[in-house]
C-alpha cells in the first residue's frame, strides 16, 4: 500500500484524525477490528473547544442538525432539585468562547465523522482488521493484522482506545485501577421525561452520587448517567445490563424527576470506573498514540472525546508543518498536545474525586455548599482555559 498514514482504531479520535489528514492531502488507511463501523449509544457534552474543532473540519451543518444547542446548564441539589445556572455552558457559550456548547449522541457524532471520511476516500476503512503486531524502520512503519495481512505506511497512529494494542506493542502498557465508582446509563424518550428537564443539561449532586442528564439527537432522547459508590468491580465492559430496580435502589431518596427518568429508561446499563495511567511519551519514531490510548480520563469535565478530537486536528497540522518529515511531525504533535491533555486529565480526576461533599447530606449546609461552588465567576475561571482552546490555531 502507499506510504500514507495508518490509523489503528475507527472511533471518534481515529476518524477525526483521518478526516483532518485527508483534508490536508494525506493518504489515510484506518484499520478497525469491528465488522461494522458504528458506535454504541451514549451521550456526550461537546464543549465549545470541541465544537470549534469540528466546525473547522466542515461538520457544522451535520452538528447543527443532529446536536442540541445547550440552552441552559444547571447544577442541581440531589433531593430538592434547586438549581444554579451556568450561563457560559448554555446560551452564553458562543459569546464567551466563539463556539456553541452542544449535546450529542455519541453514535451521531461517530456517524458524521465516518460519512465525512468515506466521502473523501471510500476505501479508507478496513473492517475486520485487528492489529496483532507492529514494526517500523527508517523507511516506514507497518501493522500486522491478525489474519496475516500487512498494511504499510509512513507512520502508525494508535487511536485504539484504553485497551490499545499499539500502546502495548510499544511497551507502554498500563494497568487499570478500579476507582470505587460505578456508572448507570440509559436513554429515555423525551416525551417520557418530566417537562422541566427536557431542555436542560443538568448535573445533580449528593454526598455519595451524581447524575448528569441532557437532551440529544435533536431533542428526541434524554441521556442519563448516574455515578454511585461501589465496593468492587471485575469487568472492563461498559455494556453490562442491570435492572430498573437496582438502579432505583441506588438513588433512593432522590428527587422524583430522577426516579421518573430511571423508571422510563428501559434497560439501564452499568459499568465500573477504572483509572488508566497517562502515557508519558506518546511517540516512538514513526508511531504515535492519540486519545484514550495515551490519556484516558473520567467523564467529570466532559472532555474525553474532545481531547481526542483536538489530538486529531493538531496531529494533521503538525504533519503538514513538518513538510514530509514524519518523525519531526509526530514530535511536533506530542509537543503541542501532551501538556494540555495531561492537565485536563488531572483536572478531570480532581473533579471526579471531589464532587461528593459530606455537606450535601445535611440540608442545613447543602444549599450554602452549592451556592459557593457554582458561582458563575468561579466556574468560568475554571473552564476558560479548557473551552477557549482552538485546535486549528495553536502553535505546532
Amino acid at each position: 500500500m502507499s506510504q500514507g498514514i495508518i490509523i489503528a482504531g475507527g472511533g471518534i479520535g481515529g476518524l477525526t484524525a483521518a478526516l483532518a489528514l485527508l483534508r490536508k492531502g494525506f493518504d489515510v488507511t484506518v484499520v478497525e477490528q469491528a465488522a461494522e463501523l458504528k458506535e454504541i449509544g451514549a451521550g456526550l457534552h461537546m464543549g465549545p473547544n470541541g465544537a470549534s474543532a469540528l466546525f473547522g473540519l466542515g461538520l457544522k451543518d451535520a452538528l447543527m442538525e443532529k446536536g442540541v444547542l445547550s440552552a441552559k446548564r444547571e447544577m442541581r441539589l440531589w433531593n430538592t432539585g434547586e438549581a444554579w445556572s451556568l450561563v457560559a455552558h448554555g446560551a452564553g457559550s458562543e459569546e464567551r468562547y466563539g463556539a456553541p456548547y452542544m449535546l450529542l449522541h455519541r453514535a451521531d457524532l461517530h456517524g458524521m465523522l465516518r460519512d465525512a471520511v468515506l466521502a473523501m476516500k471510500p476505501d479508507a476503512v478496513l473492517l475486520k482488521s485487528k492489529v496483532a503486531g507492529l514494526e517500523q524502520d527508517e523507511r516506514g512503519a507497518e501493522v500486522l493484522l491478525a489474519d496475516g495481512r500487512v498494511v504499510r505506511g509512513a507512520a502508525v497512529i494508535g487511536a485504539d482506545g484504553v485497551h490499545s494494542v499499539v500502546r502495548d506493542r510499544l511497551g507502554k502498557s498500563v494497568t487499570p485501577q478500579f476507582t470505587g465508582n460505578m456508572f448507570w446509563r440509559g436513554m429515555i424518550p423525551i416525551d417520557l421525561v418530566p417537562e422541566r428537564e427536557r431542555d436542560v443539561a443538568g448535573g445533580w449532586f449528593s454526598h455519595d452520587a451524581t447524575v448528569t442528564c441532557y437532551p440529544v439527537r435533536g431533542g428526541e432522547l434524554l441521556n442519563f448517567v448516574g455515578t454511585v459508590k461501589c465496593d468492587g468491580w471485575s469487568t472492563l465492559s461498559w455494556t453490562e445490563q442491570g435492572t430498573t430496580e437496582e438502579c432505583l435502589a441506588d438513588f433512593e431518596g432522590w428527587h422524583p424527576h430522577i426516579l421518573q427518568m430511571i423508571e422510563n429508561m428501559g434497560t439501564p446499563y452499568k459499568w465500573g470506573q477504572f483509572q488508566f495511567e497517562s502515557v508519558q511519551e506518546w511517540t516512538d519514531r514513526r508511531v504515535a498514540l492519540l486519545g484514550d490510548a495515551c490519556h484516558a480520563m473520567p467523564p467529570s469535565l466532559g472532555q474525553g472525546a474532545i481531547m481526542a478530537i483536538e489530538d486529531g486536528v493538531v496531529l494533521a497540522r503538525a504533519l503538514e508543518a513538518s513538510k514530509g518529515d514524519v518523525l519531526e511531525g509526530l514530535q511536533r504533535y506530542q509537543a503541542a498536545r501532551i501538556e494540555r491533555a495531561t492537565e485536563v486529565v488531572n483536572c478531570s480526576w480532581k473533579e471526579s474525586r471531589g464532587r461528593n461533599s459530606a455537606d450535601l447530606a445535611d440540608p442545613a449546609r447543602a444549599q450554602a455548599y452549592m451556592a459557593s461552588r457554582f458561582t458563575s465567576s468561579s466556574v468560568n475561571t475554571f473552564y476558560d482555559w479548557i473551552f477557549g482552546y482552538k485546535a486549528h490555531e495553536v502553535t505546532v
